[in-house]
């Protein structure tokens, strides 16, 4: 992504895990992990929509781990239907959390990613180790069950996305109380609009300092 970005291979359940770990300029302030879209329709970490979020976190003092889901791009196994999948994302947190030990850590995704980063966040609260904060762009709660999120979970769509109706991320936020940011004009992967997309991610953070 940049000069600051290291590649690196981490274990994962069923053996290495890609990665590429993003730096920010002084003292990080926590550690965000950023899962990707779909492995199956091209999904990678290099995806521009994963990028976009982890230069977000970045400006915003994280180190960020991005990383290629099993059998994809250097990363040993092969597609689990989603199960398999969320283990990939708890190892990356677990490796991540023992090189900056009581780090605040944010879990991010974009679309088939906003599913995995979801059901790991459940399960790190369930084991109280929460996250301090959940990100999902795109969330895709049309084939997957997108798990309840905290009440101040970032949630971004695209008004007229193609691959996850905005209605239905309505329905799966309504019983929450969760509100949705609407990125006017913007598609599933928001061609054109990703700068806007990294400013409104940024400027969550700061509504929130705000508060």
């Amino acid at each position: 992504m940049n000069a600051a970005t290291q590649r690196l291979s981490i274990d994962g359940p069923v053996g290495a895990l890609a990665c590429a770990l993003d730096e920010p300029t002084g003292a990080a302030r926590g550690l965000a992990v950023v899962c990707h879209p779909h492995p199956q329709f091209g999904g990678t970490l290099d995806n521009k929509v994963v990028q976009t979020l982890a230069r977000a976190l970045v400006q915003l003092g994280y180190r960020v781990l991005r990383f290629n889901f099993r059998g994809i791009g250097g990363s040993t196994g092969q597609w689990d239907e989603g199960r398999g999948e969320i283990d990939d994302a708890l190892a990356v947190v677990a490796w991540g959390r023992a090189t900056q030990p009581a780090a605040p850590l944010v879990m991010g995704g974009f679309s088939f990613g906003a599913y995995v980063a979801s059901q790991a966040a459940q399960q790190l609260a369930a084991a109280g180790t929460a996250a301090e904060r959940v990100v999902l762009v795109g969330p895709a709660v049309q084939n997957f069950a997108v798990a309840p999120v905290p009440a101040d979970t970032l949630v971004i769509h695209g008004e007229h996305d193609d691959v996850v109706a905005l209605q239905a991320v309505f329905d799966w936020a309504r019983p929450q109380a969760l509100p949705v940011t609407v990125l006017p004009g913007a598609g599933h992967f928001f061609h054109g609009q990703l700068p806007v997309l990294k400013q409104i991610v940024i400027g969550a953070w700061a509504s929130r300092a705000d508060t």
